[in-house]
Order: structure tokens, then sequence, then C-alpha cells
């Protein structure tokens, strides 16, 4: 099973997997509504806005497990990333990406390391990771580095050639 076999929840409750996005590149991330990173929404959407066309497809997943900031229900979710953030990008109901109830998806993508080598436990909401159009991350990238840092658009920009 790869990433793309996964099956999974769209915020409304529609059935899905990230294989719905085969051939083209996810920048995946949990998301949360209450968070200091909660602007990092705005970054998404732009990267989402700017390389849609080329190939790129951000997903969210909210997450409730850190300082419970995403503690609303996925039609408030969905609302306040709309009215908010303008978000148009894919949005996952709900899930867990640490502790015994952690999600699949999430069960493969930390076992990803960041740049400084270390795999493990999602340290906060707003990490971020490359996969490439054949649904292998790439890159992790932790929470405090925003969506439109240059070390991400790098990792976006070299799967988009590889794609």
């Amino acid at each position: 099973m790869t990433l793309h076999d996964i099956p999974l929840t769209t915020l409304d409750g529609r059935p899905t997997t990230l294989g719905e996005h085969v051939g083209r590149v996810l920048l995946i991330a949990n998301v949360a509504s209450r968070c200091g990173l909660t602007p990092q929404y705005a970054g998404l959407e732009q990267l989402q806005e700017e390389y849609a066309e080329r190939g790129l497809t951000v997903v969210g997943f909210p997450c409730n497990q850190f300082g419970g900031q995403e503690p609303g229900t996925n039609e408030e979710i969905a609302q306040f990333c709309s009215a908010t953030y303008g978000v148009s990008f894919p949005m996952m109901d709900k899930v867990d990406v640490n502790g015994e109830g952690r999600h699949p998806v999430f069960a493969e993508l930390t076992q990803v390391p960041d740049a400084d080598g270390e795999a493990g436990d999602v340290q906060w909401n707003f990490e971020k990771w490359v996969v490439d159009a054949d649904g292998t991350p790439l890159a992790r990238f932790r929470p405090r580095t925003e969506p439109t840092d240059p070390t991400v658009i790098e990792a976006i920009e070299s799967a988009l050639r590889t794609a």
C-alpha cells in the first residue's frame, strides 16, 4: 500500500484517497484553526494558487492533538478556512497525527526525516511534507517553517521538475 491507496474522508464526508491526485505533487500539512501558526493557511493557499497549474495540490489535515487548537466540527473548520483564508485546496476529515490512533497517512509521513535527519512524531500544527507525483514522500518541514520558505519552494520546484 502507498500513500495514494490509504482510505480518507474529506471534510465534507466524502470517501476518497490521495490517489485522486496521482501524477500531482502534494504538499501535505496538519492544520489547526486556533493556533499561533494558523496564519500559515495564507501561505498554503498562496502555493495552491501559484503552483496548481504546474501540478501541485496542497492537502490539509485538521488535527486537534496540539493544545486543543482544532476543536470545531468539520463544518466549522470548512467555514473558518473559507471565510478567513479563502482556502481552495482539499481538506480532509480531522485526524490524529501521533499516538495509538495515528492516521495511516501520518504513520507513513512520520517515518520521513526532516532536514536535520530527525523522523518521528509530528511536533505541532502545520508540519509539512512534499510528496512526489508517485506518492513517495520527499521532504519534511517542521511547523515553524513557513509554507513559502525558500527551502519548501525548492522542494516543490524539484518535485515538479521530475513529475
